[in-house]
């Protein structure tokens, strides 16, 4: 949905995963063999049902970094990456460690080493997802105050203050609930 520069780091797989469902549409990229390619899945179907499972539970999240309920019900995303082992690596050159997954093939190994950078560089909580109900698109907030609530302020955002608007607006005359106006004229 929106033209937005992607998630720093790690997080932009985080973002590209989530990204994979058009929820106006209904169509699911994770169903084309490029976006399974891109995202490092295999075909086995129980990794691709893995990998909706964990998609769900990151927007569910993500969804609370925005202030929202889920949409749905969804397992944990604590216990999804509980699941997934990761140990300390250390570049010898410079000393720096890093948490990393202990088998890289799997998404979710990956999405774990992702979301463990992302805390460690205070990063997770501007990964968002768009409030808006046909949308959910994943964002990454990149405002001051990190308040964002739209994935664009020109679609979703201006669809949302337009909906608000309009429900504001005093209802025309004649309308349930609104007196009638006279339309007599004054005698002389």
């Amino acid at each position: 949905m929106s033209e937005r520069a992607p998630a720093p780091g790690g997080l932009a797989l985080v973002e590209s995963l989530l990204n994979t469902v058009d929820f106006a549409s209904g169509a699911d990229a994770l169903d084309t063999a490029e976006c399974r390619a891109r995202l490092g899945l295999t075909d086995d179907p129980e990794r691709l049902e893995e990998a909706r499972e964990l998609r769900e539970s990151l927007r569910a999240t993500l969804l609370a970094h925005a202030g929202h309920p889920p949409h749905r019900a969804v397992t944990p995303l604590g216990d999804l990456l509980a699941r997934v082992p990761l140990h300390v690596t250390v570049d010898p050159a410079d000393g720096s460690a890093a948490l990393a997954p202990a088998d890289p093939e799997p998404l979710p190994a990956r999405i774990a080493a992702a979301v463990a950078e992302a805390l460690v560089a205070g990063t997770w909580t501007r990964l968002k997802a768009c409030e808006s109900p046909t949308c959910h698109w994943a964002y990454y907030d990149r405002s001051p105050a990190g308040r964002g609530r739209w994935c664009s302020m020109q679609v979703c955002g201006a669809r949302a203050k337009m909906r608000r608007y309009r429900a504001k607006e005093p209802r025309q005359a004649g309308q349930p609930g609104q007196p009638e106006q006279s339309s007599r004229t004054k005698e002389t």
